[in-house]
């Protein structure tokens, strides 16, 4: 609620056209924060939740009277219902945000805010809604996978674990197609930093259209002309673009080849990294190698997400593509209100925000709660 402000929470709903008629035991405000604690306490039934949920909300209502009931389990969905999906998704367009300062480490390149992107899939309710709506990725020999599945696509900041931007599709969608919704609201300081199953010729036309620099990581396939040979070993380079004619379309990156020796008899490499920081006396070509590895933060985003905080191998509850989609953008905001309180912690005790623990930030949340009504998540 301090990341998600009632005021703020209403205001959304109401944009959204999801505000009362007529008066409600579960009105939209509590149904929102509902749809976050389903994603603190995913084991938990409808009325745990809820019951966990009470004593906080009645707190924040200016009049105690107005404190929550506790309904059946029908009523709560029902509500769920009521509400759907886009005040949850409204909700973290308005407030999801990167939070680093100009003093947080690893957030910043030549002054310019690390992002990374990158996708992941969700296992959803096997019902029939679910299955037409979201499909079902192919597995071997022609069989398909036990549940239908949703993609998510998400724009995390490098150094403090924030994702602020995020499309959610079904799993038949390409993770370049979220993509190119996701790079439209890329803004000028932030570098972003993808893997090369996102390299392509439009979407980095698209991504620097926007005024953002990039650091991705090419496929081995994609051999720019040459150009010069700056003296830190990087170089110039010409992409152009596949079409056969004159008017072909082209670009000049920066192509920085580097491996990885970790002391292993093994070496990582050789790798290859496509930027428009083309300058090597603002940005050397170790910098570049550096602030990639930063990517990788975005995998332990995910992990936190679907691992920790939905819990490993869980199935997410919602049986109808709407409720589906109110359950993920619930985890997207529960995730995202989580680091911004372990970042505010880390800022006010001066340490590395990658020092505090996710795992021990959601321990403490839940436990929090269940301390208010000395009820312990461990009979559910």
């Amino acid at each position: 609620m301090r990341v998600f402000p009632p005021g703020v929470v209403d205001e959304v709903i109401a944009e959204c056209g999801r505000t009362e008629q007529r008066s409600r035991s579960l009105p939209a405000r509590v149904m929102a924060y509902f749809a976050m604690g389903l994603a603190l306490h995913s084991e938990g039934s409808y009325e745990d939740v809820l019951a966990l949920m009470t004593d906080g909300l009645a707190w924040a209502e200016s009049d105690p009277a107005g404190a929550v009931k506790l309904p059946s389990k029908s009523a709560i969905f029902q509500a769920r219902d009521r509400l759907g999906a886009e005040p949850l998704k409204g909700l973290f367009d308005q407030v999801a945000q990167p939070l680093a300062t100009q003093n947080t480490p690893g957030s910043w390149l030549a002054g310019r805010r690390l992002v990374a992107i990158d996708g992941t899939t969700l296992d959803v309710a096997d019902t029939t809604v679910n299955d037409e709506f979201f499909g079902r990725p192919g597995v071997s020999k022609g069989e398909r996978s036990a549940f239908p599945q949703a993609r998510l696509v998400a724009l995390a900041e490098c150094g403090t674990y924030a994702i602020f931007d995020a499309e959610i599709g079904p799993c038949t969608t390409s993770e370049l197609g979220l993509s190119r919704l996701l790079v439209d609201r890329l803004q000028p300081g932030m570098v972003l930093l993808a893997d090369r199953g996102f390299t392509g010729f439009a979407l980095w036309q698209q991504a620097v259209a926007t005024g953002a620099d990039l650091i991705w990581r090419a496929r081995n396939n994609v051999m720019p002309r040459h150009l010069e040979t700056f003296d830190d070993g990087s170089w110039l380079g010409e992409l152009r673009s596949k079409k056969r004619d004159l008017r072909s379309e082209h670009v000049i990156v920066r192509v920085v080849d580097y491996s990885i020796d970790d002391g292993r008899d093994i070496s990582m490499g050789p790798l290859r990294l496509f930027t428009t920081l083309v300058d090597p006396a603002e940005v050397t070509a170790i910098e570049i190698a550096a602030a990639y590895a930063q990517r990788w933060e975005i995998e332990s985003v995910f992990d936190e997400l679907k691992t920790h905080q939905r819990g490993s191998k869980m199935v997410l509850r919602s049986k109808s593509p709407a409720l589906v989609l109110q359950e993920i953008w619930g985890h997207l905001c529960c995730h995202y209100a989580i680091r911004t309180l372990m970042f505010a912690a880390a800022l006010q005790a001066d340490v590395d925000p990658d020092r505090v623990s996710f795992v021990a930030a959601l321990r403490i949340t839940r436990r929090s709660l269940s301390q208010a009504r000395g009820f312990s998540p461990s009979g559910w």
